[in-house]
């Protein structure tokens, strides 16, 4: 089944050159917006799929040529990209490492809109043709095995890129850097996503044609290192997928206190409300025989400086970034701070 949103996001599943207007069959989804409604019917697809596929039986559709198509999915939780994942038809002696990173859900545009390059001194515009996945539901510590159970269904995606720019969000991440669709395509209409030829055209003219089986890890072995956190020290052989959409994907935990059996983290924002976190470390703690943690694998916060203030403010940087060394006094690290702010020059306006 081909799933799109239409004209003002209206539901339609294509049916040959025609689209179906199926909201009706959907619209006791709560929802606020067509992603909740996405959300809504994926997560109860076999329950609702018999009534979209009556209700296309019975429906005439409108032209696709006729409607404006909006993005299939909306608003992703996240988009996760796999880099370097191909093996580039051979030119390739071996695969990269494993590797990922995310697009801003705001790239997202859908067919017939424009990617912009802003002002911006990038030395290469240029739109990566891919294979995305949309996952079905929530995708923790998937074992390869097991991904595909994961996936809903698979759309085109363009993976949008203003290389040369020295700031990774401002060379992948700007508004509408991730072209999708026109439709998301449910996952038991393709038969072999790791055999899919996928081609992109430049003002007419072949600019990619390859083979999704030129993936260097291949799909489930990217979900699988998507959404375990402790990948471990060897690499699996195969399994993984190029830039993906995955929602959600378990993130990387940083800035953790090497202190294990952390207890609740309490965070309250000044003149604001509070809010209690409980810090969890599923990995075990060391045991006998291994290095123990100690003060200089752990950075000191600006509180633990010694709560001097600087300008009437507790606001005391942590060594700049680096780890705070911790046989410096508060004095030492004052004078730095005021060292690097005097030799600063004032900006004109």
């Amino acid at each position: 089944m081909k799933l799109l949103f239409f004209d003002d996001f209206k539901l339609g599943v294509l049916k040959g050159d025609a689209v179906v207007d199926v909201s009706d069959v959907v619209n006791d989804i709560p929802h606020l917006g067509p992603h909740d409604l996405l959300n809504g019917l994926i997560e109860k697809f076999d329950a609702y799929r018999p009534k979209l596929e009556a209700a296309v039986e019975k429906g005439k559709g409108v032209p696709v040529s006729g409607v404006k198509i909006r993005p299939p999915v909306p608003k992703p939780f996240t988009i996760v990209c796999m880099a370097v994942n191909y093996m580039e038809d051979g030119t390739r002696s071996e695969p990269a490492p494993i590797n990922a990173f995310q697009k801003s859900p705001n790239a997202i545009i859908g067919d017939g809109e424009t990617m912009v390059l802003t002002d911006i001194p990038a030395t290469i515009f240029e739109g990566e043709a891919e294979l995305a996945l949309v996952i079905g539901k929530r995708a923790s510590n998937v074992k390869a095995a097991d991904a595909f159970d994961y996936i809903f269904g698979y759309m085109n995606f363009i993976d949008g890129s203003a290389r040369g720019v020295p700031a990774f969000y401002q060379m992948k991440s700007r508004e509408t850097f991730a072209p999708i669709g026109p439709y998301l395509v449910t996952a038991d209409e393709i038969k072999e996503p790791q055999k899919l030829q996928v081609k992109l055209w430049n003002n007419g003219t072949l600019m990619q044609n390859f083979n999704t089986d030129d993936m260097a890890h291949k799909i489930a072995r990217c979900i699988e290192w998507v959404t375990y956190p402790h990948p471990g020290g060897g690499r699996h052989p195969g399994d993984g997928h190029q830039p993906s959409r995955l929602e959600p994907v378990h993130g990387r935990r940083q800035g953790r206190d090497r202190d294990r059996g952390a207890g609740a983290a309490p965070l309250q924002r000044q003149g604001r409300s509070e809010a209690d976190l409980g810090p969890r470390d599923p990995a075990p703690a060391p045991g006998a025989g291994a290095r123990q943690p100690d003060a200089a694998d752990r950075r000191e916060v600006r509180v633990e400086v010694d709560g001097r203030e600087v300008d009437g403010r507790q606001d005391i940087p942590q060594s700049f970034g680096r780890p705070v060394d911790l046989d410096r006094s508060a004095d030492e690290v004052l004078a730095e701070a005021e060292a690097l702010i005097a030799g600063v020059p004032a900006r004109s306006s």
